[in-house]
């Protein structure tokens, strides 16, 4: 049997779904690897390029700042699961201006993808709101901090379920980040200075996820199931409206890339951080190889 660590660098439904149905599934034992699930959240890069890693969003960014070659080999959706939560009366984007928001360091992914957003609305993220940035997590403090009236919003991620939590509260979600800024993101990444792509280990864990992805896809009842291992403040009916809302609609079933979706996205991000454009969408993603089936062709 192969074996291979895999890194996740965020928590929750965006990042660690589909690798947690493929080991609850046993899809990974199924395609004869072992695999290493690590907490890469607060890892540095160096450390997290000796892994195979879920988080998309870091590879691009490190690859577009830092010149490493991340190469990405499976995506699991366009439409990254961020979102913003609000107080009572602040209903559109626009409302955060001069509001108080808590949100992810500009040079973090979510916080990269929050700032674009948030100049879409015609916001200066460094001007025209007042950011508290802070490190992720499980957003428990901001929902504390929501109710405390210490800020007026949070930019929060897959934790929760966020419509179900506003009802619960009275709060609003002035917008989900899917519907503004689409990018390929989570799925599978190496870094080939020290993962061949193409390492048996490395294919059997892009297809044990392209088989959860089928599940996420076609079997509703077991991925809410799952989906409830991680939403456990919501009630069963919440997680299966989040699941039809904005799971089942925007994962996709073949882990492909849209390229055209992710040069845009490319640039967009560059931008945002200032730097270059230096990789296209089809030097980055990588995921157009040959996909068997479970199964097929894998060597023990």
């Amino acid at each position: 049997m192969y074996r291979i660590d895999l890194a996740y660098v965020g928590r929750g439904l965006h990042e660690e779904l589909a690798a947690y149905i493929a080991d609850q599934q046993d899809y990974y034992a199924d395609e004869g690897v072992h695999v290493a699930l690590r907490d890469g959240c607060i890892w540095d890069i160096e450390r997290l390029r000796r892994c195979a890693t879920i988080g998309l969003g870091r590879a691009l960014l490190s690859r577009l700042t830092d010149g490493i070659p991340w190469v990405a080999l499976n995506v699991n959706t366009h439409h990254p699961l961020f979102w913003f939560l609000a107080r009572p009366g602040l209903t559109s984007l626009s409302d955060l201006a001069g509001q108080r928001l808590a949100v992810h360091a500009p040079h973090t992914p979510p916080g990269c993808f929050a700032r674009i957003v948030l100049r879409k609305a015609g916001l200066d993220p460094d001007r025209d709101v007042d950011t508290v940035v802070r490190a992720p997590g499980d957003y428990g403090m901001d929902l504390r901090r929501l109710r405390e009236g210490k800020i007026d919003a949070a930019y929060v991620g897959s934790t929760m379920a966020p419509e179900a939590v506003a009802a619960e509260q009275g709060w609003q979600v002035p917008a989900w980040v899917g519907d503004h800024f689409r990018i390929p993101t989570v799925g599978v990444a190496v870094d080939p200075t020290y993962i061949d792509p193409d390492d048996p280990a490395v294919q059997a864990v892009v297809r044990a996820h392209r088989r959860a992805l089928q599940v996420i896809h076609n079997d509703p009842d077991t991925t809410v199931r799952h989906m409830r291992t991680f939403l456990g403040g919501q009630t069963e009916d919440e997680v299966r409206a989040h699941y039809e809302t904005f799971i089942a609609p925007y994962f996709i079933t073949d882990g492909q890339a849209d390229l055209a979706v992710g040069d845009s996205a490319i640039i967009e991000v560059a931008a945002e951080l200032d730097v270059p454009a230096t990789v296209t969408a089809a030097e980055f993603y990588r995921t157009a190889a040959a996909w068997n089936g479970p199964g097929i062709g894998r060597r023990r």
